[in-house]
């Protein structure tokens, strides 16, 4: 009688099995208010993500076009450019540059009450890469901004 050791057997029976090809979402949420401030100054995201989705939350009462916020994405050596360019972009282009290579992504500028997400490659970020979000609503980037690590 022959006795099998299944330590042995394991990464034999590992390589036959099936590989998963799903893509791995991760999560974030961050939330401004009617005072100009997000809740959070740093937001980390893991390399190992495929995607990820940034939910935004307007945890404040007042409309858009008073006291909307938006979540920008960029390189931080871009985000003062960006965010002037946002301006003259206008409401109708949720203060963002269209087709604008130093966005990596961006949501839609929502008011009091509202949520929105925006779902972006991770592939686009380096790991250790230097990267800033902000609300690019005019005059809201000053203060309205964080650092997105990549891990």
């Amino acid at each position: 009688m022959r006795f099998f050791s299944l330590s042995l057997l394991a990464p034999a029976l590992l390589l036959m099995m099936p590989v998963s090809a799903s893509a791995e979402t991760c999560e974030l949420s961050i939330s401004g208010n009617d005072q100009m401030q997000f809740d959070k100054s740093e937001m980390v995201v893991d390399a190992n993500c495929d995607q990820v989705t940034v939910e935004l939350e307007h945890t404040g009462e007042l409309p858009a076009d008073q006291m909307g916020h938006n979540w920008v994405l960029t390189e931080t050596g871009d985000f003062q450019d960006v965010a002037q360019a946002g301006m003259n972009a206008g409401m109708e282009n949720d203060y963002v540059p269209q087709d604008d290579d130093r966005v990596i992504a961006y949501t839609d500028v929502i008011g009091g009450g509202e949520t929105t997400s925006v779902t972006f490659d991770v592939s686009q970020l380096d790991s250790g890469g230097d990267y800033t979000f902000f609300c690019s609503f005019p005059g809201h980037s000053s203060v309205m901004r964080g650092k997105l690590i990549v891990e």
